[in-house]
């Protein structure tokens, strides 16, 4: 086997610089959907629903390619096919969205939807499935090009463009608002402000990727055999293996990791959902359970300040980000990193000074960080050598989707069982104090 050489600086950020791009997409996403929807129509119990659909697609669309990846070998690459595909379908879901509420749709609801929402709701699915086919190909070329030696400080490189791109989507809708842009509309029609922000995201979307894809140049099936130590002609007699066998030879990793994530994602999952409602009321005194609350100055205002403090949060991760490599134990940084977390959620419940909401979002995070580059690097030092290293990570994502969708299934019930969006911070909280108990599961290689 030959010897696994250095990438340059250079070369570890080419391969990930446009993950900045697809993370101000991500960022808009789940710093504005609910602000979306509920300009749209949609009360406080129906807002998790728009979050089922999408990392459903996700669950299906993410193994998939990672599976037909592994297979694919052409002059464009392996991996950066799929990279381009799902930017380029994410750069027409996003110039589309935030019209969702001027197309001047019929006003007749469909179980207990209008047209609006659902255009929205489908937009919607389109584009966070397009954003995950395009991020998911990021995690596997560090995965395919890396060695063991430099992996964790190739991931470290995309969680800061990661963060870095969060912290320009979140901050969009309050820098379109300062130049002068309107940050209200007529009742039912998404603010310029917002309409603008997804126009310029994907505009650099494209641009970063598309960088990428021309500085990238991905290894030939020789190459990556002599560099993952793999025998090509072993596996040329080798059956390929199905998804489902895959999981059921998936190694312990794969679990103790994937039972942490489905705390994790949980807890975002609600801080996405209802930091707009919370920080509506708390901080603006908003009265969420009025109709037309979502039209008012005090909602949209919270709305872009939504953007401000998931940019704090970006900052935090940042830093924490830096600071992670020098815990001796990846387990102990882990387990540090969501507790720290969990008290910033907690705290949201009790604050009603938009000010001091940076301290609760800056500590947010600190788990963010941990989620973004901790799970991958266990992973994939489990996969060392496995021909199947996309397969797994599709399948991988899966623990980021799964949880997801239960917490949004179960939103409106929860959200009627704590009484107020406010407390769903709280709930968040204590799902990342699960996170961190369930870090004592995994077994590092």
């Amino acid at each position: 086997m030959s010897s696994k050489r250095d990438l340059t600086f250079r070369q570890l950020v080419d391969l990930s610089f446009g993950f900045f791009g697809v993370q101000i997409a991500y960022a808009l996403q789940s710093a504005n959907i609910s602000r979306i929807f509920a300009t749209l129509g949609a009360d406080p119990h129906q807002l998790s629903f728009f979050w089922i659909l999408p990392p459903l697609m996700g669950m299906i669309v993410q193994p998939l390619v990672g599976k037909y990846s592994d297979r694919t070998w052409n002059r464009m690459g392996r991996r950066k096919p799929y990279l381009i595909v799902g930017a380029l379908i994410a750069v027409a879901v996003m110039l589309l969205l935030p019209n969702a509420g001027s197309f001047n749709f019929p006003a007749r609801l469909f179980l207990g939807l209008n047209m609006a929402m659902w255009f929205g709701l489908f937009s919607l699915i389109f584009l966070d499935t397009s954003i995950n086919m395009a991020m998911q190909p990021f995690k596997m070329m560090v995965g395919d090009m890396v060695n063991e030696k430099q992996k964790t400080q190739a991931y470290s490189i995309q969680s800061f463009l990661c963060n870095a791109g969060s912290l320009v989507g979140y901050l969009f809708p309050i820098f379109f608002t300062w130049i002068g842009l309107a940050n209200t509309a007529p009742e039912g029609v998404i603010p310029p402000s917002v309409v603008w922000s997804f126009y310029v995201g994907a505009a650099i979307l494209i641009l970063c990727v598309v960088y990428t894809f021309a500085r990238v140049k991905e290894m030939p099936p020789k190459e990556y055999a002599e560099f993952h130590g793999i025998d090509l002609e072993k596996k040329a007699d080798t059956p390929s293996e199905g998804l489902v066998k895959l999981l059921f030879k998936a190694p312990k990793t794969f679990w103790t990791v994937g039972l942490v994530q489905f705390f994790c994602w949980s807890a975002f999952l609600y801080m996405w959902t209802y930091s707009n409602g919370a920080i509506a009321a708390n901080c603006w005194g908003v009265d969420m359970a009025l109709a037309g609350a979502a039209a008012t100055e005090g909602f949209q205002a919270a709305g872009n300040w939504v953007g401000v403090v998931f940019a704090v949060q970006a900052v935090g991760s940042l830093v924490w980000a830096a600071i992670l490599p020098r815990f001796k134990s990846i387990k102990l940084s882990y387990v540090v990193s969501l507790l720290l977390g969990a008290v910033g959620f907690s705290s949201i419940m009790f604050v009603h000074n938009q000010w001091v909401l940076f301290g609760s979002y800056f500590l947010i995070g600190f788990a963010w960080a941990a989620m973004l580059a901790l799970p991958f690097t266990l992973l994939t030092n489990a996969l060392e050598g496995s021909p199947y290293m996309g397969s797994y990570l599709g399948l991988f994502n899966c623990t980021i989707c799964l949880p997801q969708i239960v917490a949004a299934a179960t939103g409106g019930a929860v959200i009627s069982l704590v009484g107020s969006q406010p407390a769903m911070l709280l709930t968040a909280g204590v799902f990342l104090v699960l996170g961190a108990l369930s870090v004592h599961f995994i077994k590092t290689k």
